[in-house]
């Protein structure tokens, strides 16, 4: 039997996810200062950088309501 788009879309949605929330736990790890040295501006940088992905991708799923029209 043939895999349906649907079918597809949550196999390989649901492992990204995983993968995303995995790498997540690990980056966590990096917080334990007794074997790593880190600034807030780090801190900062990792988080902006990831929270800006995030924001992208969810723009990707969220269809436009507005419509380019030209009025005068």
């Amino acid at each position: 039997m043939e895999e349906t788009r649907r079918q597809r879309f949550k196999r390989i949605a649901g492992a990204r996810t995983n993968k995303i929330l995995d790498m997540l736990k690990l980056l966590g790890n990096c917080s334990n200062t007794g074997n790593y040295e880190y600034s807030e501006n780090d801190v900062k940088k990792i988080f902006n950088a990831i929270e800006a992905e995030v924001k992208a991708s969810k723009a990707k799923f969220i269809k436009s309501t507005k419509k380019n029209k030209f009025e005068l």
